[in-house]
């Protein structure tokens, strides 16, 4: 009899699962924190019962890649990212797909920049500058002063104390380098770069590895994008932020992904991520984003940044259609020039540190031509900025598809950059250091 019972109450629950309906699902891949990302999930679980958020975190390039190469049966519904030439690059190749979706209440630029996509493709979500966190106690304990421009990392004074992740695979990280660039020009701002990097003590794998990394005391000042530093603030974390001159506010967008599985839950999704609900979660200490409706602001604390008050002056009017065109170039040019080189260029910026200290003050032609030669080896960019507005050069990284010469011809360009950096960056220690040896 139990036997029966127990075959009966097993065929009960076949069927009741049978007849439920299948649970809804919509998929979003991003390289949000999950710290944001969770917030939502619960929340738009919670307004729509019977949905399931299913979040898929990527870097940025890798996030690309994997709605690229995703199949059509397998398609995530939502791209959500902070990089806007990341959607440049999605919109550029079909891969989102219009709709109306905007927000009437969110104003149609942040200064001269877009929060929407013309077009439709993408909506912004939040705004997002980048600038400096740093841990109090950490410049405190090494007698270091509080930086307030990019321009203060190349200082001496800060060598081995500043952590940076690699563009290439942090979206947050690509449009910090490139809002540098576009602020400097590209030969000053390779410049810049470069002595930063030989400053860093770390090129971090992922972005989140920096403010980690100030938040505990092992990294004295981060290049970041702002909610980073801002939450962790607000967290408690003995760190301040600023943003320098030289920065950008532009916005993290969101869209809906071409050929979606489900694509009115994806819509919904990005709707109430726009809506009033949906932008006062970005006032969550844990998140700390800046929302795209101004009106948000009202309900913020006390000192928040309003990028809508005129109280941020950002220098650099983000253009994301260059960033887009020379994207794939600059990530390479980075990892084959500082992240790959990155115990050569240390060496090289320390000596030429050391050999500037000793020559301070000392009339030495012979050794400040040395210096100046060491300088010039190791900060000058292995690409011209003429060569980076060559339209051949370019497509030949931002190709999706390369046949096996254009592979070779790529790979042999790298392999250049790096072993010509190597040299350079090893030439300019011998350089620093003979230069050191002259002081009198």
């Amino acid at each position: 009899m139990r036997a029966l019972l127990t075959c009966f109450t097993a065929v009960g629950l076949t069927l009741f699962a049978a007849a439920a309906p299948a649970q809804q699902q919509v998929s979003i891949v991003t390289s949000l924190p999950k710290d944001l990302t969770e917030v939502y999930k619960r929340a738009f679980e919670a307004k729509n019962p019977g949905v399931k958020v299913e979040v898929l975190n990527r870097g940025t390039s890798a996030a690309i890649a994997y709605v690229r190469e995703a199949p059509a049966s397998a398609k995530p519904d939502v791209f959500w990212a902070s990089a806007p030439d990341a959607f440049e690059v999605l919109a550029s190749e079909n891969l989102l797909q219009k709709f109306d979706g905007r927000n009437p209440a969110v104003p149609a630029k942040i200064g001269n920049y877009p929060i929407n996509d013309p077009e439709g493709f993408y909506y912004g979500q939040a705004l997002a500058g980048y600038g400096l966190m740093w841990n109090t106690r950490y410049l405190k304990a090494n007698k270091l002063p509080d930086p307030k421009e990019w321009a203060d990392l190349v200082k001496p004074a800060y060598h081995g104390h500043v952590a940076i992740s690699s563009p290439s695979r942090s979206g947050t990280t690509h449009l910090t380098i490139e809002t540098i660039l576009q602020g400097e020009g590209w030969t000053r701002g390779w410049r810049q770069i470069l002595m930063i990097g030989g400053n860093t003590a770390a090129i971090t794998e992922r972005s989140f590895g920096v403010p980690d990394g100030v938040n505990n005391g092992q990294f004295g000042i981060g290049l970041v994008i702002d909610f980073f530093g801002l939450s962790a603030k607000a967290s408690g974390f003995p760190v301040e932020f600023i943003y320098p001159t030289v920065t950008a506010i532009v916005p993290a967008n969101i869209g809906l992904v071409a050929n979606a599985r489900n694509a009115e839950l994806g819509k919904k999704f990005i709707s109430f991520a726009l809506s009033e609900p949906g932008q006062e979660l970005l006032l969550n200490p844990r998140i700390s984003r800046l929302p795209v409706l101004p009106a948000t602001y009202a309900k913020a604390p006390q000192g928040y940044p309003n990028p809508f008050s005129g109280k941020i002056k950002p220098k650099v009017n983000f253009d994301s259609d260059l960033s887009r065109s020379r994207y794939y170039v600059v990530n390479a040019l980075f990892d084959q020039t500082v992240s790959f080189r990155h115990r050569e260029l240390v060496a090289a910026t320390k000596a030429i540190h050391e050999a500037a200290a000793k020559l301070a003050g000392k009339s030495n032609a012979q050794a400040q031509k040395l210096l100046a030669e060491a300088r010039e080896l190791v900060y000058t960019p292995i690409v011209s900025e003429e060569k980076s507005k060559d339209k051949e050069f370019l497509a030949l990284f931002s190709q999706t598809k390369r046949d096996a010469l254009k592979i070779k011809q790529l790979t042999g360009l790298e392999e250049y950059w790096n072993s010509s950096a190597r040299k350079n960056y090893l030439r300019a220690a011998e350089l620093a250091n003979q230069a050191a040896a002259m002081a009198k």
